[in-house]
């Protein structure tokens, strides 16, 4: 009961600043309101949009742009957006918009398809059909441009391992190697961190996609089985997966439950654990290094000689022996858009070549417009770029299907129990089933893996 109450009050929170960002929004044709997430140490976003509201007005007089920074932290933006949406008075008229939810956002209404616009746009001769595909939907329409895709591996601290008689370079080859490394400094190195993998409710979609994704989809099981079209549960590779988890926290390689738990984690771990030597191994995403960058939040001009970045290996080591994760965000156009050419033109100004040049630089994207790929600029911008750039070619997608949101969720809390000690990793992997059975709806809709 005291948790339905919690729920309650947080969306009525959620909703009375929804309406107070959205207010009035909706009785000039001529503003165009533009909702994106401003959150802890990421503010390369708001620094662009910032800009380009003002280009963009001087190149369209008569309208104006209306910036709604939702500062909350992942989980909590998708609600307040979510909740914005419902009403065409708060409901924006351009999105910052995840990858994986934009099925369930079309589903729900939300956003309008730009394949008019698109066509008459030759910038999009620019992207890949790869790129192009991240905001097509199950219609076949597409409802966003990419803003620039990512990849996630190992951060390691070099001098760290060094100081524990650890080799460097670092390439491990399966999860015992990792293990056994963040034993090694946790044995040699107190009061030093030795490995952080997100984990548990605070980390929202984080957790799901930095942690267990990228441990699930190094074993031989998916979450979802694209022959079948089913959800997998109970497989060896999720049961694996939840099980290292609970050795990392049980043997307090990873950080306090308390502290992994907190939704400001991801900010600490950037802007205080990693700069200052507290923090041996990180698995992370490839954006990273905007934080320590002279325009990012916390500037760190030594991080590229201090840390090193080794690929996530697969569980045993099998082909392709390395696995990565890739997500991104896309800007939409809201459906209750008043005028939604005028829309999707903010759009195409945020991200034509030249803006797409300076935040893939400043938010370390890996660029999907080839003009901006083979820029000069963008290719000297990062001595990491290549290297997770490379990964593209190992990585894997989430199941962005409508329910995916629903066994994300379900991923988070089955990992929140183990590493809480709550449930060993079996009965976790248990509730996991059922509550993605009872969300999808039904045995019929999920696949059992061997």
């Amino acid at each position: 009961m005291r948790k339905d109450i919690a729920v309650v009050a947080l969306a009525a929170l959620l909703l009375g600043s929804a309406a107070a960002c959205g207010e009035d929004s909706g009785d000039d044709a001529k503003t165009i309101t533009v909702a994106y997430q401003k959150f802890g140490a990421f503010i390369q976003l708001d620094d662009q949009l910032q800009r380009v509201k003002g280009e963009y007005e001087s190149a369209h007089p008569g309208h104006t742009v209306k910036l709604l920074p939702i500062e909350a932290s992942e989980n909590d933006y998708y609600t307040k957006l979510s909740l914005m949406n419902r009403s065409p008075k708060t409901a924006p008229d351009v999105l910052y918009e995840d990858t994986f939810l934009v099925n369930t956002d079309i589903a729900a209404g939300f956003l309008a398809p730009v394949d008019e616009y698109l066509a008459a746009w030759p910038d999009w001769s620019q992207y890949s059909d790869a790129a192009k595909n991240a905001a097509k939907a199950l219609d076949g329409k597409t409802y966003g441009v990419p803003m620039g895709t990512d990849t996630r591996a190992l951060y390691y601290n070099k001098d760290l391992f060094r100081q524990a008689g650890l080799a460097v370079p670092w390439e491990p080859k399966t999860w015992d190697d990792i293990l056994a490394a963040a034993r090694t400094v946790k044995q040699r190195l107190p009061g030093v961190t030795p490995l952080n993998v997100y984990s548990g409710k605070g980390a929202g979609e984080g957790a799901t996609m930095q942690g267990f994704e990228m441990l699930l989809y190094g074993t031989k099981h998916t979450l979802y089985d694209e022959g079948s079209k089913k959800w997998v549960v109970g497989s060896p590779g999720f049961n694996d997966s939840l099980g290292f988890i609970k050795t990392i926290f049980s043997e307090k390689l990873a950080p306090e439950a308390q502290d992994a738990l907190d939704p400001n984690w991801g900010t600490r771990v950037s802007t205080e654990l990693l700069p200052s030597s507290r923090l041996a191994i990180d698995l992370d995403g490839s954006w990273l290094s905007s934080t320590w960058l002279p325009t990012g939040s916390k500037p760190w001009p030594q991080w590229s000689t201090v840390l090193g970045e080794a690929a996530m290996p697969t569980q045993h080591g099998d082909a392709p022996g390395r696995t990565s994760m890739s997500g991104g965000w896309v800007l939409s156009v809201g459906a209750h858009a008043k005028d939604k050419k005028a829309s999707f033109d903010f759009v195409t100004t945020m991200l034509n070549k030249d803006n797409t040049l300076a935040y893939d630089i400043a938010a370390q994207q890996i660029a999907e417009r080839a003009d901006v790929a083979g820029d000069p600029m963008y290719l000297q911008s990062n001595p990491a770029l290549q290297f997770f750039t490379d990964l593209v070619k190992v990585t894997h997608f989430r199941p962005a299907y409508p329910d995916y949101p629903h066994v994300s969720d379900a991923v988070q809390v089955a990992m929140e129990s183990v590493m809480t000690g709550q449930a060993p990793p079996e009965q976790a992997a248990k509730t996991f089933g059922d509550q993605v059975k009872a969300a999808v709806g039904g045995d019929d809709k999920v696949t059992t893996a061997s």
